[in-house]
Formats: structure tokens, sequence, C-alpha cells
């Protein structure tokens, strides 16, 4: 019971720091990690070591990733691709489906875009299609919020699933998870564009008197050029096809012999490798004069982004290899697996991290770094079943955004609505989210495991 009495404790500790101190959640992680070590009475001498190495280990696979994948979707924001990505898909769908084109065009932005920063650079957008499709923007906010969040949550390189898939032992399978990851994503879509669909009819009832005092300016009117489709799409979706091709390649079938072919894919497949390619793919959305200074910029500021990620990815790796030395793992693996949870127990943890601290990507890391020494006992420990496991944490890191997530003030403010209306639009389609997506995923581990 002492064992019990401990996690519960760091979890309060986790969530009173983060939330109600204001901690940051990589000193959080870190005492947190020091906590634990000395609760469990591990050997004074080597907590440190411990620690370290967990801190070392998670960033040798998944560091380097995180941070190529982080330029590359600055690249992406700064050169106007996802506004041309936003283009792409009206003119396929046309005006018929207003919820369904804007909640595309948030879910293939954000694969490479921070939901926050895709939020902001299309809402200008937004604001334009529902003007000129004759809908609510209450409506066309939730379907590009819930598409944004779907797969911000779901698909790597976004940096809280690739941090899991980390975490997990899957920097070697993330291709597997990508896969998972779309297909799950596109669900949690689906059932963001339905809960929007409630509120075609809808205004905004927060800041009425100067919703319109500002010119709407056209997005295009940012970017000088605007990239081509192919030159927006290529640097994200390569990459994610050769790690998908290169996962396929190591199945147990063959599919391309053990030949020089399999050499080839399983070397341009892996991650960091494929976003190099993607890397140097976005270099031809550089446009005008000083390219070389426009890229440093780039570079300066995606790495800017990325830092804080690395801490907490770092400090989630660092908790997760205390709890490893810790007999807390497979105390509670043996104790859950009776209760017969399974896929539940992680997304009740990431859920509750998530509704309690307010970050997706926190939240990603922390579960899945308390939840990895307990996959063998409930029966998980297969890749695919960590693979499923990374998607439960998804679902649960979506589940629910409100005050406390800087999400939901970058669409409350930015869509005019009042807090109220937007716990009502906003935050109950994020739980709609996090369960449709969790039911789906058990359906699947059905079918899988």
């Amino acid at each position: 019971m002492s064992l019990v009495f401990i996690l519960v404790f760091i979890i309060i500790f986790i969530i009173v720091a983060s939330s109600t101190f204001k901690l940051h959640p990589f000193l959080t992680l870190i005492l947190a990690s020091f906590i634990t070590a000395l609760a469990c009475q591990l050997p004074m001498s080597q907590i440190a070591h411990i620690i370290n190495q967990g801190f070392g280990n998670i960033l040798s696979y998944i560091g380097l990733v995180i941070v190529l994948g982080t330029i590359i979707g600055t690249i992406l924001e700064k050169s106007g691709a996802a506004i041309t990505m936003a283009d792409v898909v009206i003119k396929l769908l046309g005006k018929r489906y207003p919820t369904l084109t804007m909640s595309i065009i948030g879910y293939l932005v954000s694969i490479p875009v921070f939901c926050d920063s895709g939020f902001v650079i299309l809402n200008a957008l937004k604001q334009s299609m529902a003007e000129r499709m004759q809908i609510s923007s209450v409506a066309m906010s939730i379907a590009l919020a819930t598409g944004l969040f779907a797969t911000h949550t779901f698909v790597p390189p976004t940096p809280g699933p690739i941090a899991a898939a980390g975490n997990l032992g899957l920097s070697a399978h993330l291709g597997l998870v990508i896969g998972l990851g779309l297909i799950i994503s596109a669900i949690a879509a689906i059932a963001g564009i339905l809960w929007a669909n409630q509120f075609t009819q809808i205004a905004p009832d927060g800041d009425i008197d100067n919703q319109h005092h500002e010119p709407l300016k056209e997005p295009t009117s940012q970017y000088p050029q605007l990239p081509s489709p192919l030159g927006a799409f290529s640097p994200i979706f390569i990459p994610i096809f050769l790690i998908c091709v290169g996962s396929i390649a190591q199945l147990p079938i063959n599919p391309f012999g053990q030949g020089g072919l399999f050499e080839i894919l399983i070397t341009l497949g892996q991650p960091v490798n494929a976003l190099i390619i993607g890397l140097f793919i976005s270099l031809t959305l550089l446009k005008g004069k000083g390219k070389i200074q426009q890229l440093s910029q780039h570079v300066s500021h995606g790495l800017t982004l990325a830092a804080p990620i690395l801490l907490i990815t770092g400090a989630g790796g660092a908790f997760g290899a205390v709890l490893n030395a810790t007999p807390i793992g497979d105390f509670l693996g043996s104790h859950l697996s009776q209760l017969g949870l399974g896929l539940f127990m992680p997304f009740i943890v990431a859920a509750a991290l998530k509704s309690a601290q307010g970050s997706s990507t926190v939240a990603l890391v922390t579960t899945s770094a308390m939840v990895a020494p307990m996959l063998d006992s409930i029966g998980l420990s297969s890749d695919m079943g960590r693979a499923l496991t990374v998607m439960a944490i998804g679902s649960g890191a979506m589940t629910v955004s409100h005050a406390n997530d800087s999400f939901f003030w970058v669409v409350t403010q930015f869509s005019h609505m009042s807090v109220k209306q937007a716990y009502k639009a906003q935050t109950l389609a994020t739980l709609i989210q996090g369960l449709v997506s969790i039911t789906f995923i058990y359906l699947l581990s059905l079918l899988l495991l």
C-alpha cells in the first residue's frame, strides 16, 4: 500500500506544482524524480546516475527528431506553406462542406505546425471562409481547432507523440505510430466536425462591439509569394512516407527482401535521416534574397521552440528511469491487470494530468514515462500494444482543453467567443474527441492484440 501512496503523492505533486504553483514542467518532473527515488529508498549514490541516464537516453533516441521536426514546421509556417495547403483543400472540396474543409485544413497543418500557431496562421482564412460560405464563425473555429488538435496529440513528428513513443521504446517503430495516429486522429477530427456542426447558426457572443472594427486581411497578403502545392506538402509528407516504408520493410514477412533495397529503405526510413531529407526539401521554400539569413532565422526560431520541449522530454525520461528502478511499476502493473483496465488506465492518467495542468505535451511525456514500467504486467508489451498505448495516452492528452490550456485561449480570443461559450463549444469538443478516440482505440485493440 505504501507504493500506491507514493505514486498517488507524486501524481498530486506534479499536478499541484505545475497547475497551482505554475512551476515549469521540466523542474516539476526533475523534482518528482528525486522525490520518488528517495521515497522508494533507492541507493543515494545511484539516484543522480539513474536520473542522468534516463534524461540522456530518451534524448539520444528522439532529441534530434524533435529539433528537426520543429525546424521544418517553422519553415512551413513562415513561408506560407500552411496557406497553400489550405488553398489546395478548399479547391478540392469547394464550398459544399465548410466545416469538413476547415477540419481537414487543420488536420494537415498541425502535423508539422503546433496547433496554437496553426490556429493563428489560419484565423484570417477561417474568418474569410465563414463570411463567404455564410456559416457561423463559431462552427468554423471549432472545426479548425479540433482538426488541429487531432493530429497534434496523435501524429509524429509533433513532439508530444514522439516523446511518448520514445518513452515506450518505439523510437525505431515511428512508422507504426504514424500509421495508427493518422487513422485515430481522423476519427477524432470527425467527432470534432460533428460537434462543430451544432453551432452553424450560432454567432460568437464575446467582444461583439469590436469584432468588425479591424479590416479582415486575407492571409495571402502576409506572404510575397506562396509555395506551390508540391513544395508545401513535400517537406513533411515525404519524411512521413519514408518512415512508414522503413517500418514496413522491417516486418517479419520481409516485403522488400533482405538485399540492397532493404538496406536503402531501412536507412532512409530512420526518423533522423527522413527528417534531414525533409529539411533539405523545405529549403526550396525560401524565396527572395538572403536565403542563408532566412534559414538561420528559422533555425533559431525552431530551436527556441524546441528547447523547452527537449527539456520536458528529457525530464520525463529521467522520471521514467527512476520509476523503472523502483518496484512501483511491477506492483501497480500486477494490481491494475487484475482490474482489467488495460488501455483505459493510461487514458485516465493522461486525462487527469491534461485537465489539471493544461499542457497536452506534458501529459503525453509524463504519462508515458509513468506507465512504461507497467506494460508487461498489463499485457501491452508488444510493439502494437505499445503503439496503442501511445494512442490511448494521446486521447487522454486532449481531454479536456479549458482555461489552463493556452490553446483554449487562442481559440477563444481569435474567435471572439465568451469564456462561457468557449467552454460549451471548444472544451466539450475536446471531451467528445477524447472519449470517441479511446473508444475507437479500445475496439482496435480487440482486433490487433
